[in-house]
């Protein structure tokens, strides 16, 4: 279990939005619009933040509860995964591109659910 706080939530609505914006743009087939674009770069923004706050509480004396490596292997990790779903969907302009900018919401959601078990594992809700 992870404890919920403000760095996740925020998280899982702005992964929210942008994959929800990429799927209603998949479904009704269209090329990807400003909206899931702005989405995406927004999700790469919040992910610079976290790792600076992560930065900044481990500086501070907080202390990741599992393994760093592995925790800051994920933040990385999902730092390269918009930008790169970003750069396939300005270039692509498919129906396509806009499923690739639903996953990487997806996959980013997903690693920012597992950075937080591991900052706080062991932890309950």
């Amino acid at each position: 279990m992870i404890i919920v706080d403000g760095f996740f939530i925020a998280g899982a609505i702005i992964c929210g939005v942008a994959a929800l914006l990429g799927l209603v743009a998949t479904v009704i087939r269209r090329h990807p619009d400003d909206y899931a674009l702005i989405a995406t770069a927004l999700t790469e923004v919040y992910l610079v933040v976290y790792g600076i706050a992560a930065g900044i509480r481990q500086a501070g004396g907080e202390t990741v509860t599992g393994e760093l490596w592995e925790f800051w292997g994920y933040l990385i990790t999902a730092l390269i995964i918009p930008p790169i779903a970003f750069f396939w969907a300005i270039s692509d302009k498919s129906r396509w591109a806009n499923a690739v900018l639903t996953a990487s919401a997806l996959i980013v959601f997903v690693m920012v659910f597992r950075m937080e078990q591991i900052w706080d594992a062991g932890a309950l809700v």
